[in-house]
């Protein structure tokens, strides 16, 4: 009898339902300042494990689990991935992770974009930019992150889990500072 009063109402009240759903996500979101957390990531089939920590508006450190001891920062405005005998500088504002990494852009786009409940556990919103595909993906229970998928220019696909979250951690911001090459 439940299960018919619930299906009753998800036909009768959908908008009301996917709405509440986004405002818990914008919600989430706002009061949301950084994320610390385990990562996964798979590039073209090339898996990489480390950890990561996101400061909003568009920082992000990550360590990865790798012997050449490669890092991923960015301080807001370029991204720099570094190893032991590399050095890349990019401007973020030519990766997806400078959408990602900007909530006030991630609540614009919830707003305004229709959602997909993925087996019933995953919120996903899908947008294109600047010539990126962005999938992104939240828990349906608590409204975390819980990764994302991009297609950047070179049309290189990335998927990236996200695991052990720790928010609103007291991190200090020189963590984001570029390294030297």
């Amino acid at each position: 009898m439940r299960k018919y009063f619930l299906l009753v109402i998800f036909i009768l009240f959908p908008n009301q339902i996917f709405a509440n759903i986004k405002e818990n996500l914008i919600q989430k979101l706002n009061s949301t300042e950084n994320i610390s957390f385990n990562f996964e990531q798979n590039i073209n089939g090339k898996v990489e494990k480390g950890k990561c920590v996101i400061k909003y508006p568009k920082k992000i450190f990550c360590e990865y689990n790798l012997a050449n001891k490669k890092t991923l920062t960015s301080n807001g405005k370029s991204i720099v991935v570094q190893t032991k005998t590399s050095y890349y500088l990019y401007p973020l504002n030519r990766t997806p992770l400078d959408l990602i990494l900007d909530k006030n852009y991630l609540i614009n786009k919830i707003k305004n974009s229709k959602e997909r409940i993925v087996d019933n556990k995953f919120i996903n919103f899908y947008f294109t930019e600047n010539d990126n595909e962005i999938n992104i993906f939240f828990n349906k229970n608590n409204f975390n992150l819980i990764g994302w998928q991009t297609l950047d220019i070179y049309q290189n696909l990335s998927i990236t889990y996200l695991s052990k979250q720790i928010k609103n951690q007291n991190i200090k911001d020189n963590l984001f500072d570029l390294p030297k090459q």
